[in-house]
């Protein structure tokens, strides 16, 4: 299903241009199955063979993003009674962003716009719910949804004859980056449970 949609969304792309790409990254930070990232890669595609403009691009899939995040934070603060429970598959990713949302803040709402992309619509849910300062979750969502839309676009203007290529190819980066960040995390862990016990880690 989700194929068939990208395909559907990909051939509207050269009729529609930015007006799609802003929907499309609207309806993906509401959780709505939009192939949002190989949409974007298309999107620099066009740029690269210059039937679109990149600030046209990028403009509108920001602006789309940004309106789904604050849409999304609108709807956990009005309506957090209708959200998914615990026993409901999104319940869990919903209770997994509130954690992350508790824990680290303005950075969960930053990472989760394109390094942990997946859980980005939760935490928009999960923001309006908990009431997360409104401010500081529009400055860093925009933040984010900046970083998520250079990636993939420009991946676009430079690798966009071959889409699947350039999809792979960001993926693989975003996935060394989130190993790279798990991997300094730990370490940061680990540094400050040996201070606290009174040594430091042997050399």
């Amino acid at each position: 299903m989700i194929a068939q949609i990208s395909d559907q969304v990909l051939a509207l792309l050269p009729i529609y241009g930015p007006w799609l790409v802003g929907a499309v990254t609207f309806l993906s930070c509401l959780a709505m199955p939009m192939p949002a990232s190989l949409v974007m890669i298309a999107g620099g595609a066009f740029v690269a063979s210059g039937d679109l403009a990149l600030w046209s691009v990028a403009g509108s899939a920001v602006i789309g993003a940004v309106f789904g995040d604050m849409s999304g934070y609108l709807i956990g603060r009005r309506f957090s009674h209708l959200l998914p429970g615990p026993d409901h598959p999104r319940g869990r990713l919903l209770a997994r962003a509130v954690t992350r949302l508790q824990a680290r803040g303005a950075a969960t709402v930053y990472l989760s716009r394109w390094l942990f992309s997946p859980l980005g619509p939760y935490v928009n849910f999960a923001a309006g719910a908990t009431r997360y300062h409104r401010r500081l979750f529009m400055l860093s969502a925009a933040a984010g949804e900046i970083t998520w839309v250079g990636i993939y676009t420009m991946m676009g203007v430079f690798f966009g004859a071959n889409l699947s290529a350039a999809a792979a190819l960001a993926s693989d980066v975003l996935g060394m980056i989130a190993a790279g960040t798990v991997a300094l995390a730990l370490g940061w862990w680990l540094w400050n449970v040996a201070k606290s016990s009174g040594g430091t880690p042997e050399q």
